[in-house]
């Protein structure tokens, strides 16, 4: 199972408390971004194996950073989240370069894990 997980949120509180989560079910979290620009340079410098995403970021928003990550060399595995659900999205999420979607309500380890295994 992939362990080494880059959250992007622009909600510091929600990066926080997704780590602390996340660490405490045996995820290594390398580091955190507050945008998509953030995000494609911590890609960059930190190479992790999992990319907790928002879909709603400031600027550029989570599905077409998902799509540039999925073009560079050895990309990252994508998990989109949102506080809104899947439903909101339609067939965006669908289109979407990423192996799923978890509702930010709905975040563990286990329901990670379960997308990424």
């Amino acid at each position: 199972m992939p362990r080494t997980v880059l959250i992007v949120d622009d909600h510091e509180d929600f990066r926080r408390s997704a780590t602390a989560l996340l660490t405490a079910e045996g995820f290594d979290v390398v580091g955190s971004a507050r945008d998509g620009e953030d995000a494609i340079d911590a890609v960059s410098r930190l190479r992790p194996e999992v990319v907790l995403l928002d879909i709603q970021l400031p600027g550029v928003d989570g599905f077409a950073i998902a799509e540039r990550l999925a073009q560079t060399e050895d990309p990252p595995s994508v998990v989109l989240i949102s506080s809104r659900d899947a439903s909101s999205y339609g067939q965006r999420l669908e289109a979407a370069h990423a192996l799923g979607f978890l509702a930010k309500r709905e975040l563990s380890g286990a329901s990670l894990a379960a997308l990424v295994d």
